[in-house]
């Protein structure tokens, strides 16, 4: 297990292939997937699939990652950074299971993954996605020190763009 870094409740690691039943049950949850703009796995081998094929980390040097409690080693979703090649930028992301929904959590892990992107990546500027309705991802993003910026379209639907700079 590779650990990228840590909160005071969570280890960030890189997602691995024995995540594969965690992602699928994360990614069938139709609350869960909402305002992403991803569909469902039809069965936990496109997790598989899709984990075995997931290259950013030899890529880029960084992704999206697993948050496992350091008090039981579950896996509760995953937060993380990702490159977009197309347009030079990184974005912030982050899926939690609705278990664990309003614990501050994806607040709390976004937070160290921008500090890992500025102090680490020696990133300058990085960017957050939601959806217009998806006031939860837009308060956290608010909450780790992000300005709007602009309204977009996301998967063809209204959305919102925020940015944060190096200090």
């Amino acid at each position: 297990m590779k650990t990228i870094l840590e909160t005071s409740r969570f280890f960030l690691r890189e997602l691995n292939m024995n995540d594969a039943e965690s992602f699928y049950a994360l990614n069938v949850n139709p609350n869960v997937l909402k305002y992403t703009g991803d569909k469902a796995f039809d069965h936990v081998d496109d997790a598989r699939d899709f984990l075995q094929n997931y290259k950013e980390y030899e890529k880029y040097g960084f992704g999206r990652w697993a948050i496992i409690s350091k008090s039981n080693q579950e896996f509760v979703g995953w937060c993380g950074l990702k490159f977009h090649p197309e347009t030079d930028e990184v974005d912030l992301g982050f899926r939690i299971f609705e278990k664990f929904w309003n614990q501050g959590i994806a607040t709390e892990t976004a937070k160290a993954c921008l500090d890992y992107g500025f102090s680490v990546l020696k990133l300058q500027d990085i960017i957050g996605r939601a959806m217009s309705e998806n006031r939860a991802s837009i308060s956290v993003l608010e909450k780790c020190g992000m300005q709007f910026s602009k309204n977009i379209l996301l998967d063809g639907q209204k959305a919102v763009q925020y940015s944060i700079s190096k200090t």
